[in-house]
């Protein structure tokens, strides 16, 4: 079901592991651009009407407007699960708990007397927020995506997911749900690439908006990409990972149900343990028929991740190579199941988060741990970081100088302009001394 990559007795380069030997899913944004170019286009020129349209063709409904009413909102949340909405709002607790400590202080900082610099952390003014709909029900990436925009400060943002058929043209009744139990208000039936233009260039309905943020299909991916720049976004996230690092130590019960846990969420979501213990290996591929075998989206989901190319068992000659392998494949997420798991995490500098232990499964993070589960995917985590209060807020630096602080630097001013052969630079300087620079200490 699962197949196996055996680095064991491979020597290492001096740069590390190449990432391509290790699982990953193919998938080609860069083709898809072309695809959703002329479908942002069209709602850039066509607005409200192409939504409607794209909802038809795509998502096999026929919907008069975008909007949702407030009324479907209300409703949603009235009739929602108790059960479910406890869980929720322990999940928006938990969240708001962790995100709120992320909120930066301005600072000030003197240069010298008279002469201040000051960062100020200003949050964007209004976002869009895309939940993802399909396969699945995501009423947890509402709260992943809302509560640091809240706890950031953001005064403006709109969510967007797919129209469902089952519920005459309205995203699915326990998002509408947490929007509504969020306080968010303003909420549109659109998915895909016309989802992320609507929010690019506005429509009748949407007023434009600064930022884009949430995990999406490949066709949102494309989206963010050919709009990066009109809009800023998060990132591009693809497939859901999950790396596993684990040693003889580790339960196999527990590997194998965390690997199918991701399976389950797309047929290249990608499942891969990192091994120096060929017995737990084996015994992980035999829980795994086990257990997939009782499970649901067998077929349509689990078998097909587990045995695409995107997953496997790369077995190591130890916890170093192992270390370097999951820094090398920088997974979404990452499960540390280890003798002294905290301290080998604490050696871990590439993942979109790490759960340390056999007690912090990955689902957990998913609904209830407190962190955020929008995070970088294919290999993103060398370089970037999941959603949290910083994605939607921007640093500026004030500057206030005297008269005095001015000139005490003004020769170095002019003496680097003019090196830089920007001589206007420097006389933007002389013209408030008329012309006249005190040498610079």
């Amino acid at each position: 079901m699962i197949s196996r990559i055996d680095l064991r007795g491979t020597a290492f380069p001096e740069g590390g592991i190449d990432r391509d030997l290790l699982p990953r899913a193919e998938l080609d944004v860069e083709a898809a651009l072309e695809k959703v170019r002329p479908i942002c286009d069209d709602v850039r020129h066509r607005g409200t009407a192409a939504l409607i349209d794209y909802a038809h063709r795509f998502d096999g409904v026929a919907i008069e407007r975008v909007r949702v009413p407030a009324e479907a909102l209300e409703r949603a949340l009235a009739e929602l699960d108790p059960a479910v909405r406890a869980a929720l709002e322990e999940s928006i607790r938990r969240a708001r708990l962790v995100h709120r400590e992320q909120r930066r202080a301005d600072h000030t900082t003197q240069v010298v007397p008279g002469g201040t610099v000051t960062e100020r952390w200003v949050p964007v003014e209004r976002v869009g927020l895309y939940v993802p709909g399909g396969r699945s029900v995501y009423p947890s990436s509402v709260v992943m995506n809302v509560v640091p925009a809240q706890e950031a400060g953001v005064g403006s943002m709109a969510v967007a997911s797919p129209p469902q058929s089952e519920f005459d043209g309205l995203p699915h009744p326990t998002i509408l749900a947490a929007c509504a139990l969020l306080g968010v208000e303003e909420v549109y039936a659109a998915g895909g690439a016309q989802a992320v233009a609507m929010f690019a260039y506005g429509t009748e309905e949407c007023r434009p908006v600064s930022m884009v943020t949430g995990p999406g299909n490949i066709w949102v991916a494309a989206a963010k990409r050919l709009l990066k720049g009109r809009i800023g976004i998060d990132a591009e996230a693809g497939p859901t990972e999950i790396a596993i690092l684990a040693d003889a130590t580790a339960d196999p019960v527990h590997v194998a149900a965390d690997l199918i846990s991701q399976a389950e969420h797309d047929p290249l979501a990608a499942s891969v343990l990192v091994t120096d213990s060929e017995e737990l290996a084996t015994a992980v591929e035999k829980e795994l028929e086990v257990q997939v075998a009782a499970t649901k989206h067998v077929e349509d989901r689990i078998r097909p991740a587990l045995s695409g190319r995107q997953s496997g068992i790369v077995l190591v000659d130890g916890l170093e190579q192992g270390l370097a392998v999951v820094d090398a494949y920088a997974a979404e997420h990452l499960e540390i199941q280890t003798e002294d798991a905290p301290a080998v995490a604490a050696r871990v500098r590439n993942a979109g988060a790490i759960f340390v232990g056999a007690w912090a499964p990955v689902s957990l993070g998913d609904y209830a741990a407190g962190s955020n589960h929008v995070l970088p995917t294919g290999g993103c985590a060398c370089h970037s970081s999941g959603l949290s209060v910083q994605s939607f807020l921007r640093g500026i630096h004030v500057v206030d100088y005297s008269r005095e602080a001015l000139a005490e630097v003004a020769g170095h001013v002019v003496t680097l302009a003019e090196a830089e052969d920007l001589p206007a630079h420097g006389a933007a300087v002389k013209a408030r001394f008329d012309w006249k620079v005190p040498p610079s200490k």
